[in-house]
């Protein structure tokens, strides 16, 4: 599979997109999260290729090779990375894409999905729900989602990050699927913060407490064929957030439980992944 490497002007940055299978086949969005890059889908990307479609993985703003942005305030899914993924699709004068999200880069498709449907043929959501979904799956989640208060102490949290040579992420994130690559990324100067910043910006303690009211951020349903998947073997967020998306979807909606599988599950099952998304943007396509 031959990637061409761009680097795209969009919303005030540089961005670094790995663009590949056939230039005319049918594109797809790939969005990666916390603390990857477009390079979470190296495995993924050959099977869909093979199958036909275009891959378009950009490096989110902060992560990879992407320009940081400087402020908190520029993380914010709506105003940042929403519309550096317009910027980019118009660069490359792709009109309609599917579109897919992993970890962070699941609220970015949810979003993209809800407020410009007509971009968009279908949404795959990876491990994380919509929003509303999300806030409202109950204590179980809550719990599981405590490391994001500790992400909330500028200074503090980075300290904690690379104390002892970055134990704590090799800890927590060991079955990462490229620990000392993402490690490496993130020990550059300042893009640790830039991560983090995703977390400061969108999962602010704020928020969480009083979360903005439905329809803050314009229309937050999803009218597209949409496809949800988690991992039974999930540390960071519950079945039941996942699932719940379903009375967000005003399309046909399907769930896919992936057994085996962690977090990181375009590095944990590329095939039955690569397989559930062919399918699912076949589908779509044909109405």
């Amino acid at each position: 599979m031959r990637t061409r490497i761009r680097r795209i002007a969009a919303n005030g940055l540089n961005h670094f997109v790995r663009d590949s299978g056939p230039e005319s086949g049918p594109a797809a969005v790939l969005l990666h999260g916390f603390p990857d890059s477009g390079a979470v889908w190296s495995k993924a990307s050959p099977l869909l290729a093979e199958a036909g479609f275009r891959l378009i993985a950009p490096d989110l703003r902060g992560f990879g090779e992407t320009d940081m942005a400087p402020r908190v305030e520029d993380y914010d899914i709506h105003a940042g990375a929403a519309k550096d993924i317009l910027g980019i699709l118009d660069h490359l004068n792709i009109a309609r894409a599917h579109l897919v999200g992993h970890d962070f880069g699941a609220p970015v498709a949810w979003a993209l999905a809800a407020l410009h449907p007509g971009r968009f043929i279908s949404l795959a959501a990876l491990s994380v729900g919509h929003t509303r979904a999300f806030l409202a799956a109950g204590a179980e989640q809550k719990w599981r989602s405590l490391y994001i208060v500790l992400h909330q102490f500028r200074g503090l949290c980075e300290w904690a990050y690379r104390f002892n040579n970055w134990a704590l992420l090799r800890r927590h994130w060991s079955l990462h699927g490229e620990i000392e690559e993402a490690i490496r990324q993130l020990a550059r100067p300042g893009r640790l913060t830039a991560g983090l910043n995703w977390y400061r910006c969108n999962a602010s303690l704020a928020r969480m407490v009083n979360p903005p009211r439905p329809g803050a951020f314009g229309e937050e349903r999803v009218k597209i064929p949409t496809l949800g998947v988690w991992s039974s073997e999930e540390p960071y967020l519950t079945e039941a957030q996942m699932t719940g998306s379903a009375a967000y979807v005003d399309a046909p909606w399907r769930y896919e439980r992936i057994e085996g599988a962690g977090h990181w599950i375009p590095y944990d099952a590329p095939e039955r992944l690569a397989a559930l998304l062919i399918g699912h943007w076949r589908a779509a396509a044909a109405g």
